[in-house]
């Protein structure tokens, strides 16, 4: 395998196998064996473990953290500040067969700002999860998830909310009240509609 050159914006290691028309921000991290598509698309600041697969067309936003062996497969979109534990995984296709091709079948997946995925969590396709949702290691998400979500279990199951910097917060899953994040100070209030950040 041919090495970059050192005067990319971005670093790859010698052994990432980049295809031809790949879009890549500066800044970005792309580690051991990785391999990207053609036509897929990487912003800023990325950081790309030992052994990430980023298929055909594929969008990526800035600042995402994708940990070793995870494959973000066509129909999967990833916004700004995902993370993507190690070994977690995500599907297009909800019937799957060795024989049938369902190339034109694919379901999208959409992964909005700032949420987290566990590891070895599994992500069934065609859904969205909201924006700084918290996905918990092994969670097996089939349906969408709300913003701000914690989300656990086989079939994953919502069991509080999480703050933008990660921290869980004193509310109920349904009903009325606020709570502010130790860390941030940002404060938070629930309502029937779901949970929104009141931005100071």
């Amino acid at each position: 395998m041919k090495p970059l050159s050192n005067d990319k914006k971005y670093f790859a290691h010698s052994t990432a196998v980049i295809d031809s028309d790949c879009i890549i921000g500066e800044g970005t991290k792309i580690w051991h064996f990785c391999h990207l598509s053609s036509h897929c698309q990487l912003g800023q600041n990325c950081n790309l473990g030992q052994n990430v697969f980023i298929a055909n067309g594929v969008r990526v936003g800035n600042n995402v953290r994708i940990q070793n062996n995870v494959s973000v497969y066509e129909g999967v979109t990833l916004e700004d500040d995902v993370f993507c534990g190690p070994s977690m995984v995500f599907t297009n296709v909800i019937n799957p067969r060795s024989a049938v091709s369902r190339k034109d079948e694919y379901k999208r997946t959409l992964v909005r700002k700032g949420a987290t995925i566990g590891a070895n969590a599994t992500i069934v396709c065609g859904v969205e999860i909201g924006a700084y949702a918290f996905i918990g290691a092994g969670a097996v998400v089939t349906k969408d998830i709300r913003p701000f979500s914690l989300m656990v279990g086989n079939p994953a199951r919502q069991i509080g909310w999480m703050s933008r910097r990660g921290e869980r917060l004193a509310l109920p899953l349904s009903g009325a009240g606020t709570d502010v994040c130790g860390k941030s100070g940002d404060t938070y209030e629930l309502t029937d509609s779901g949970l929104k950040l009141n931005e100071r």
